[in-house]
C-alpha cells in the first residue's frame, strides 16, 4: 500500500510530519510518499534510522498555508504538497493522502481535484467524538454549514459504513443531534431529515441531545456542519478547562498533592481518551477517493495514527462499500 503525506501542512511541518512517517513505517507494512520541498524533508529525514525503500520524496515547489484563500490556494498553487498529493489520488498513483494543512483548501482541493463519489451531493468531515463507551463519529464536523435532508441522509449512511467498517461495529445505531426528543421537537431540517432517515438508514433512533451524545449512545452522531463544529469545540474547550481546573485545585493544599499522585494513574488514562492524537484524523467521507484531514496541530503520534487511520480506511474498502450503498438507496427520495 501507498500513503501520500503532505510534508508542508500543519503548525508543526514538516518535523513531527516526517517523524510521524518513520513511527509509521516501522508500525505497518507500507510505502510512504512524502511530499514537499526535497531539501527540507532530506534534512528531516537524516535524523531517523529507516528502511530507505519504505519512505520516498517527491518535490514539490509550493505549500499552501493557512492565510492563502482555499480555492485560490488550490487553483494557484499546482505545484503545491497539497494539489500534487490530491492528484495522486485522483490518477490511483497512491492509495491514499493526509494532510494536516489548510482544512478549507483540502475540502475545495478534494472536490476539485479528486471529486465526489457519484450520488453524494456534498461531502462531510468525520471526526471521532469520544464517549463514555468508547468512539463515535460526528458528521458533519464543519464542512456544510448550510444542508438539506439529503445531505443529512447521505451523512447518515457514509458514517454508518465508515463506523462499522474501521470502527468494527456491527449494526452501529444513527442518531440526528435535535433540542430534543420529543416529537415535533427541532427546526424544519431536523424534522424533514429524521423523517427521510427512518426510512432510508438502518438503525436510526431518532433525536439525540447535545448532553446525551458523550454517553455514547449512538455510534454515528448526524448534524450539520454549523452544529458539528460548535460541537467539538465546545467539547474540547470544556474539556481542557475542566482538567487545568483540577490541576490548579490539587495545587491549592499538601493533601491534594498527594491525592493527585496517587490518582495519577487514572487522569493519565483520561487524558488519554481525550487526546486527538490518539485518533489519527478526520475522513473526508463522499470523496471518490481516500482523503484524512490531519489536526492543525498534529504531533508526530497523530500523524502516525492518522496514516493508520488512512491504512485502514482503504483495506476495508469504505469508499467502494459508499457507492454502492448510494446506488442502491437512490436520490428519487431523498428530499429535496
Amino acid at each position: 500500500m501507498r500513503i501520500a503525506v503532505d510534508g508542508m501542512g500543519g503548525d508543526h511541518a514538516p518535523v513531527e510530519v516526517v517523524k510521524g512517517c518513520v513511527y509509521a513505517i516501522n508500525e505497518l507494512d507500507i510505502e510512504i510518499l512524502i511530499l514537499g520541498k526535497k531539501e527540507v524533508l532530506e534534512t528531516e529525514l537524516t535524523k531517523y534510522q529507516f528502511d530507505k525503500n519504505k519512505i520516498h520524496i517527491r518535490h514539490t515547489n509550493e505549500a499552501i498555508t493557512n492565510e492563502d484563500k482555499p480555492v485560490q490556494g488550490i487553483k494557484s498553487k499546482k505545484d503545491s504538497s497539497m494539489v500534487v498529493g490530491l492528484d495522486m489520488v485522483k490518477n490511483k498513483e497512491v492509495d491514499a493522502f493526509i494532510s494536516a494543512g489548510n482544512t478549507g483548501a483540502l475540502l475545495a482541493g478534494s472536490l476539485f481535484r479528486v471529486g465526489r463519489i457519484k450520488g453524494i451531493d456534498r461531502p462531510a468531515i468525520g471526526s471521532v467524538y469520544p464517549t463514555k463507551k468508547g468512539i463515535s463519529l460526528l458528521v458533519d464536523a464543519g464542512a456544510n454549514v448550510e444542508c438539506k435532508p439529503r445531505n443529512l441522509m447521505e451523512f447518515s449512511l457514509m458514517g454508518r459504513i465508515y463506523v462499522e467498517k474501521v470502527f468494527g461495529r456491527n449494526s452501529p445505531k444513527v442518531g440526528i443531534v435535535n433540542i430534543g426528543n420529543e416529537k415535533g421537537k427541532g427546526n424544519q431540517l431536523v424534522k424533514d431529515s429524521s423523517e427521510l432517515l427512518f426510512k432510508k438508514c438502518p438503525n436510526f433512533i431518532g433525536s439525540v441531545e447535545a448532553r446525551e451524545i458523550p454517553d455514547g449512545i449512538v455510534d454515528v452522531i448526524v448534524c450539520d456542519g454549523f452544529v458539528g463544529n460548535v460541537i467539538l469545540k465546545l467539547t474540547e474547550g470544556v474539556a481542557m478547562n475542566m482538567l487545568s481546573m483540577m490541576k490548579e485545585q490539587f495545587q491549592k493544599k499538601i493533601q491534594y498533592k498527594i491525592g493527585a499522585i496517587m490518582l495519577k494513574p487514572a487522569f493519565r488514562e483520561f487524558k488519554k481518551i481525550l487526546d486527538y492524537t490518539e485518533y489519527g484524523g478526520a475522513p473526508l467521507l463522499g470523496v471518490d477517493g481516500v482523503v484524512i484531514k490531519a489536526h492543525g496541530s498534529s504531533n508526530a503520534k497523530a500523524i502516525k495514527n492518522a496514516i493508520r487511520q488512512a491504512v485502514s480506511f482503504v483495506e476495508n474498502n469504505v469508499v467502494e462499500l459508499i457507492k454502492d450503498e448510494i446506488f442502491k438507496t437512490g436520490d428519487e427520495d431523498s428530499g429535496k
